[in-house]
């Protein structure tokens, strides 16, 4: 069953087949959080990895001695991360294609759930995160990563530049990408877990070899190109340009680097 059948159909769609078939580019942009999320994992546990994508957070939990379970929505991604799994032969890896809100998991599966930028399209973020919750045994641990407000990190910097053609609006919204942004809300849909500790996080974010082709990937990311669906050549060219303008300030010898930010939220099933 899915709840949020929009959601199903945009990562069953362009979003998803864009994340897949630039997971080693999307992997460049969010691996620097990783290490924040695999602290949780150790040696014989059964981890959860929600909305596991193309599966960088899955294999290298597997990696560390753990059987990792992704789950996702995302059939594109799913394939990717099953034959990356084959590829670089981590067979201790199970893939799921389901809601998290809704799955039939087995009470107490679980020593730990993860979820690198996952957790934030929930068409009902308590009841979802309940569902986790009874998939973990008792004094099982949550630890994920969400966007901020994103009012001050380099990519908002970066978006500001196409304020006037692009509706992004950082902030709280009820679904989406900032769905999590405000902590209090974090905070209400985390009720049924304790020593709930929610932290600001930065990491370096690698989004091109130079400039344009930062831009370039920027501009097939499905948020910007969902805003530009109704833009002609000449609006979506003058994009192009000031996004590469606005990427030039980070551009490093070797690649283009931003720093993101995240809040890392870390609980306690009791």
């Amino acid at each position: 069953m899915i709840a949020d059948t929009e959601q199903a159909r945009a990562w069953n769609g362009y979003e998803g087949g864009h994340w897949a078939a630039h997971h080693d580019r999307y992997d460049l942009v969010n691996s620097g959080f990783n290490d924040h999320l695999l602290h949780e994992v150790t040696p014989g546990d059964e981890v959860l990895d929600v909305g596991c994508g193309n599966g960088q957070v899955l294999r290298s939990a597997a990696r560390r001695g753990a059987h990792a379970t992704g789950i996702d929505l995302s059939e594109p991604m799913l394939e990717r991360a099953r034959a990356t799994a084959v590829a670089e032969k981590v067979h201790n890896v199970t893939l799921i294609r389901g809601d998290a809100q809704l799955f039939a998991f087995e009470e107490g599966e679980f020593d730990v759930a993860l979820s690198r930028f996952g957790v934030m399209f929930f068409a009902d973020p308590v009841a979802a995160f309940a569902n986790i919750a009874r998939a973990l045994r008792p004094g099982g641990r949550l630890a994920f990563v969400c966007m901020t407000d994103a009012h001050d990190d380099d990519l908002a910097t970066v978006l500001r530049a196409v304020s006037g053609v692009l509706d992004w609006q950082p902030g709280h919204r009820h679904t989406g990408p900032n769905s999590l942004a405000d902590p209090s809300h974090i905070r209400r849909a985390l009720s049924m877990f304790r020593q709930v500790r929610i932290e600001k996080i930065t990491a370096e974010q690698v989004w091109g070899r130079d400039a344009d082709d930062a831009a370039r990937f920027l501009g097939g990311w499905g948020l910007v190109r969902h805003a530009l669906r109704d833009a002609d050549a000449s609006a979506a060219a003058h994009v192009h340009a000031a996004l590469v303008d606005a990427m030039r300030r980070y551009e490093k010898p070797d690649a283009v680097r931003l720093r993101g930010t995240a809040w890392l939220v870390r609980a306690v099933r009791p």
